[in-house]
C-alpha cells in the first residue's frame, strides 16, 4: 500500500523519476542521424589523405564537393585532376590524365559505400551499425561498420563538432585508410541541376555503358 501511495504522490506532484541518459552508441547513432535528417544539400572545400596498413602516405588530393539528395553529387578533384560526378542513375568517373571515363549505374556503384551514405540512399540503420568512437581532435566520433560483408570498406567514422560533420575516415578490406577533412562548408545551398549532369569529351574513351534509366 505505501509504494502505491508514493507512486501515486509522485504523479500527483508531477515528478517523475529521471530519465536515464542515452548510452554512448545511441547518442553516436543520434549525431548521425540528426545530421544526415535535415541535409538536404551540401557544399564543402575538401582535402583527402590516403596511407597504406603502416601509415605511409600513398595519396594527397584537394578539391570542392557538392551534393544534393537523393543521390545526387560532384567531386572535382584539383590534384590530380579527376572529377566524379552522379545525376542518381549514373555516376560518372573522369580522369583528365588518362583521358578516360568510366561508366557505372549509381545503385551498383553506391550500395553498401560511404558515397550512399552521403548521397541519401538506402536505409542507414539496415546498412550500417553504429557505435561511439570516442573523442579525438576536438570532435566526437561516430563509428559505422557495413552490415553487408561483400562492400570495399570495413569501417567508416564520421567527426562531428557540435552538430555538424568535419571530418570522414575509411578503413578499406585493403589496410589503406582515407581522411577527408571537409572545409567551409554550407549546408543546405540551392544547385542548378546542371551541375550534376555529365557528357564525356570528345576523344576520350569510354569504359561501362550508361545504364537505363
Amino acid at each position: 500500500m505505501r509504494s502505491r501511495l508514493a507512486g501515486f504522490l509522485i504523479l500527483s506532484l508531477g515528478i517523475a523519476p529521471a530519465l536515464a541518459a542515452p548510452t554512448a552508441d545511441a547518442a553516436a547513432a543520434m549525431r548521425v542521424e540528426g545530421f544526415l535528417g535535415q541535409l538536404t544539400s551540401l557544399r564543402a572545400e575538401f582535402r583527402q589523405t590516403v596511407t597504406d596498413a603502416r601509415g605511409r602516405v600513398l595519396e594527397r588530393a584537394e578539391g570542392t564537393m557538392a551534393l544534393a539528395r537523393p543521390g545526387r553529387f560532384r567531386w572535382d578533384y584539383r590534384v590530380p585532376e579527376q572529377l566524379i560526378v552522379s545525376d542518381g542513375v549514373t555516376v560518372w568517373l573522369y580522369d583528365v590524365e588518362l583521358e578516360q571515363v568510366t561508366v557505372r549505374a549509381a545503385g551498383e556503384a553506391l550500395a553498401g559505400t560511404p558515397a550512399m551514405l552521403l548521397a541519401g540512399e538506402g536505409d542507414l540503420s539496415n546498412e550500417f551499425e553504429i557505435t561511439d568512437a570516442g573523442q579525438q581532435d576536438g570532435l566526437d566520433w561516430s563509428r559505422l561498420t557495413p552490415r553487408r560483408p561483400d562492400g570495399d570498406f570495413r569501417e567508416l567514422r564520421l567527426g562531428f563538432a557540435g552538430r555538424e560533420l568535419r571530418r570522414m575516415t575509411f578503413f578499406d578490406r585493403l589496410g589503406q585508410t582515407t581522411e577527408l577533412e571537409l572545409l567551409q562548408v554550407e549546408r543546405n545551398p540551392r544547385f542548378d541541376s546542371s551541375l550534376f549532369k555529365f557528357v564525356p569529351p570528345p576523344g576520350v574513351d569510354v569504359v561501362g555503358r550508361v545504364p537505363l534509366s
